[in-house]
C-alpha cells in the first residue's frame, strides 16, 4: 500500500480484521454483538453504533466499499490530514446511522400505533417481539405487507461502510470537481460534480422506488442519503468558518 494515506490504511486493515471475525467467530454471535440493531431490540447495544461502520456483510459488500475508500479517501486524507478526516470520516457514518434509525422509528412507531389503537398492550408488543415471536392478529389489524415490514424493522440489522464512504465522496466531489470519474460497467469519463451528484440522485430514487440500480435491493440507501448530506453539511461549514485551515477556493 505504497500509495494509500495512513488513516485509510488503518481503518482499511480493521474493517477487514472485523470482517474476518465476523466469518469465523462464534457462527455468527460476533456479527450480531456488533452490527446495529434496532434501539428497541434487546439485541441493541450503544457500541452498535460506531461498530456496525466496520462491518460487512459479504465479499464483495467489503470489497466495493473498501475500494471507494481506497480511491476517494486517500485523495481526501492528503487535503484534510489524518485528524480531520477520521473525524469527518466517523461523523458521516454517524449521519447515515442517525438518518436510518430515524426512519425505522418512523416506520415502527406507525405501525405501533395502529397495534395500539385497535387495543394491544405497547409493552406486551415489545416483549412479543423480544421473543422472537409475532401475534397473529396483527395480520388482521395492520395487514400482510405492513405487519412484515413492522417485523422487519424491529429486527432489522444495518452493517457497513457505506454511510462514511458517501460522506467522502462528497468530500471529494466538493475538493476535485474537475477530476474525471467512471463507472467499471459504463466507461465513460464524467467530472466528479457531475457524476457524485448523479450517484446520490439514483439512492435517492432507489429510496423513494425501492427500486435498486446497481446494488442489492437490500441496501440501506437511506443511510447512504444520511452519510452524503451529514458529509456535505461539514464541507459546508469548514468552507464557511475559520475552522477549516486549508480553505479552497
Amino acid at each position: 500500500m505504497n500509495n494509500i494515506t495512513d488513516t485509510v490504511k488503518h481503518l482499511i486493515i480493521v474493517n477487514v480484521i472485523m470482517f474476518i471475525g465476523t466469518i469465523t467467530i462464534a457462527n455468527g454471535a460476533f456479527y450480531d454483538w456488533f452490527a446495529l440493531h434496532f434501539p428497541q431490540n434487546a439485541t441493541f447495544q450503544a457500541w452498535q453504533i460506531i461498530t456496525h461502520m466496520f462491518m460487512h456483510g459479504g465479499f464483495m459488500h467489503i470489497f466495493f466499499n473498501m475500494f471507494a475508500l481506497f480511491m476517494f479517501g486517500t485523495a481526501v486524507e492528503q487535503r484534510f490530514g489524518a485528524k480531520k478526516f477520521l473525524f469527518f470520516y466517523i461523523s458521516s457514518g454517524l449521519g447515515a446511522a442517525i438518518c436510518m434509525i430515524g426512519y425505522y422509528y418512523f416506520t415502527f412507531y406507525s405501525g405501533l400505533d395502529t397495534l395500539t389503537e385497535a387495543g394491544a398492550n405497547k409493552a406486551q408488543i415489545l416483549q412479543t417481539l423480544n421473543s422472537g415471536m409475532y401475534n397473529t392478529g396483527w395480520q388482521e389489524i395492520m395487514g400482510v405487507a405492513d405487519m412484515q415490514q413492522f417485523i422487519g424493522v424491529f429486527n432489522s440489522t444495518m452493517v457497513g461502510a457505506s454511510g462514511a464512504i458517501m460522506g467522502v465522496l462528497v468530500a471529494y466531489g466538493m475538493l476535485y470537481p474537475e477530476s474525471k470519474l467512471m463507472l467499471i460497467f459504463l466507461p465513460i469519463p464524467i467530472k466528479a460534480k457531475y457524476f457524485i451528484p448523479g450517484i446520490i440522485a439514483l439512492d435517492l430514487i432507489s429510496a423513494i422506488t425501492g427500486q435498486s440500480f446497481f446494488s442489492p435491493s437490500n441496501t440501506a440507501y437511506i443511510a447512504h442519503i444520511g452519510g452524503a448530506l451529514t458529509g456535505f453539511l461539514i464541507m459546508w461549514y469548514w468552507k464557511k468558518t475559520q475552522f477549516n485551515k486549508n480553505r479552497w477556493d
